[in-house]
């Protein structure tokens, strides 16, 4: 490993009410590119405030070596700020332009950064962003648009070490091809908080944090990968094989003790029989007495033994409840439509059509996917699909029960509580029916009264599942806005799985090819192009 640019020591770190997060943790990070991966809530994003100096640890230190850039997860560019500002850019360029014009003084050619337009241009290239327009407002922007435009901005920073917090959550398939495309050529530290499996794909390592402290796996997403899943099945193994030999220890104990008790209700028949001359039986019962002694001391070493094994063992397995669900059947029909869209057409009065002449129909079981960058119209089609919206042109026909996830989640509202939300969409489900609809899904006694408006985002989308999947009356087509954005990798693969197993129809939009190839799509409908930056 190069030379430490973060250098974490004997880090400790909780939640503000308390809940420990990590303990004694020690890790250095170098001119390498580091993928920070973990269950949701485990303190990744913690871990950045911590490196960054925002967050006072509970314990331990952190020290940074040059300078360290970060793209955080929620941007919201200030009002009144130009792309110039969110690029960081609009004083420096203001200097040159200053110059150029011949009205620079002593200290604008002092400060003048001279490669500063060049190092610009190919950063916004890189990203895609060849034409956007410096002086434009940045909250006009999308959601992409700001993230790629604030990466760019790091690029010509030329920070040390970047930070990135799930940065390409809001982006596009191309974008995201142009993301990994900055990563894999950047010369310098990284630290990339993501579960987006490309991303992490080409990583130089991967440091995965746990309720265990921190592993270090080398490579990157998929030795990661294969190597955690050998791992923790040797330590399922060990820990197996320890509890069976501490339950041997505990048997051949008990049968050593009964067998002694059998010897010693012996001898005090002989002796009460006194058949037998006092001097062999104190003999005997000295004898019995030291080889008692032993075996005692042979049975709390033994017990001790397997005892240690078995903690040992217990510590290298993380006792996490992990999501796993299986789908009930939909009833669907294999030849029957259950959407389809003939010659449909949308706009909002006054604006360009978002979709036109499109032509889609859903027969049975199948899966497919919607694509297409940013501003092509997917959420759209999704409303249209929901029956939210009604098209300007064209027809819809829906022909079985359907539910939309959204990326928001809105059917949850935001109010009430998760046992009262699933009780709503789920009118004849009785209290106790609500809460273990919830339980499969990790939301178990009191988690299943928390607010919905307390939920993160990945927990939504689990109770959004819980309440539409394990209702009195399942979707037979399921519609899923980018599914996998808030989800850690556990929980995804946990929803690829079931997903896999559901024998209704799918309409998915997703920049998540790894996500989409596991679901086992059918066909691809891929939307119009980007809306110009």
């Amino acid at each position: 490993m190069s030379a430490p640019l973060v250098t974490l020591d004997s880090l400790s770190a909780a939640t503000p009410d308390g809940r420990p997060l990590f303990d004694n943790l020690t890790l250095s990070f170098g001119a390498e590119r580091t993928g920070l991966v973990g269950r949701n809530g485990v303190g990744k994003s913690t871990l950045l405030r911590l490196i960054l100096g925002e967050t006072p640890p509970a314990a331990g230190s952190v020290a940074a070596r040059g300078r360290v850039g970060v793209l955080r997860q929620a941007l919201a560019p200030p009002p009144g700020a130009t792309v110039a500002d969110l690029l960081g850019v609009a004083e420096p360029l203001a200097r040159l332009a200053r110059i150029a014009a011949g009205q620079g003084d002593e200290a604008d050619f002092a400060d003048a950064d001279w490669t500063l337009e060049a190092r610009l241009a190919a950063a916004l290239a890189d990203l895609g962003l060849t034409d956007l327009d410096l002086a434009r407002p940045a909250q006009t922007l999308s959601g992409g648009q700001v993230t790629r435009a604030s990466l760019a901005g790091l690029l010509v920073a030329q920070p040390d070490m970047l930070l990135l917090d799930e940065p390409t959550n809001n982006l596009d398939a191309e974008a995201r091809d142009r993301v990994a495309a900055v990563l894999a050529r950047w010369p310098d530290g990284a630290i990339v908080v993501s579960h987006d499996r490309a991303l992490l794909r080409p990583m130089d390592r991967i440091v995965e944090l746990s309720t265990l402290g921190a592993q270090v796996f080398g490579g990157g997403y998929d030795l990661y990968a294969q190597r955690k899943a050998e791992e923790e099945a040797a330590a399922g193994r060990d820990l197996a094989d320890a509890e069976r030999q501490a339950a041997r220890v505990a048997r051949d104990v008990q049968v050593a003790a009964e067998r002694k008790q059998r010897k010693d209700a012996a001898g005090k028949r002989a002796r009460a029989r006194g058949d037998q001359p006092k001097i062999m039986l104190d003999f005997q019962a000295g004898r019995a007495e030291a080889s008692g002694g032993r075996e005692r001391r042979l049975a709390d070493k033994l017990v001790g033994e397997a005892a240690a094994a078995k903690t040992a063992a217990e510590a290298r397995v993380e006792r996490v409840r992990r999501l796993a669900f299986d789908l009930p059947p939909s009833g669907l029909a294999a030849g029957r439509t259950v959407l389809a869209f003939e010659d449909v057409a949308f706009g909002y009065p006054g604006s360009a059509p978002l979709i036109a002449g499109c032509d889609l129909r859903i027969l049975g079981p199948e899966r497919v996917a919607v694509s297409g960058p940013n501003g092509s119209g997917k959420p759209t089609l999704i409303r249209l699909a929901a029956g939210e919206l009604t098209p300007t042109a064209g027809r819809i026909v829906r022909g079985g029960r359907l539910a939309v996830l959204d990326q928001q989640t809105a059917l949850l509202g935001d109010d009430a509580t998760l046992v009262a939300a699933f009780r709503r969409l789920n009118p004849t489900a009785s209290e106790n029916a609500a809460r273990a609809a919830l339980a499969r899904f990790l939301f178990r006694n009191t988690a299943a009264d928390k607010p919905v408006g307390a939920l993160s985002g990945g927990e939504r989308l689990r109770a959004a599942l819980a309440c539409v999947l394990l209702g009195e009356a399942p979707p037979q087509l399921l519609i899923l806005d980018e599914p996998s954005n808030h989800l850690d990798l556990d929980s995804i693969g946990a929803v690829e799985s079931a997903l896999a197993g559901y024998d209704g129809a799918l309409l998915v939009v997703s920049h998540d090819r790894d996500f989409l190839g596991a679901i086992r799509v059918d066909r691809e409908i891929k939307l119009g192009s980007e809306t110009p930056p």
